[in-house]
């Protein structure tokens, strides 16, 4: 079955930086498109970026562009997010995620990993 493990969050001053991972199993993960999404108290969960496994095509929500970057490691079935310049409202639970390439819905999840940005 797939299983996607995220780690690397923590505590960081506004301007700092983190990198996540997100260490995947069990999928076909050629077919796949692997996303993170951010969740913050009291807000719903929002999507941050995304990366086609095969062809490394990435795609970034307009709030972390340029700040942000996803990318992934095939020999290691990893996948990143580099975190720059990193703001108090990034502040939220990280999850990552992944759905079959077509599909509308991602149906496999992490547990998530907290970032919290102090001011």
């Amino acid at each position: 079955q797939v299983q996607l493990v995220e780690s690397g969050g923590g505590l960081v001053q506004a301007g700092g930086s983190l990198r996540l991972s997100c260490a995947a199993s069990g999928g076909a993960f050629s077919k796949f498109v692997m996303g993170w999404f951010r969740q913050a108290p009291g807000k719903e969960r929002e999507f941050v970026a995304h990366i086609v496994w095969s062809s490394t095509i990435t795609y970034l929500a307009d709030s972390v562009k340029g700040r942000f970057a996803i990318s992934r490691d095939s020999a290691k079935n990893t996948v990143y997010l580099q975190m720059n310049s990193l703001k108090p409202e990034d502040t939220a639970v990280y999850y990552c995620a992944a759905k079959i390439w077509g599909s509308s819905q991602y149906h496999y999840w992490g547990q998530g990993t907290q970032v919290t940005v102090s001011s």
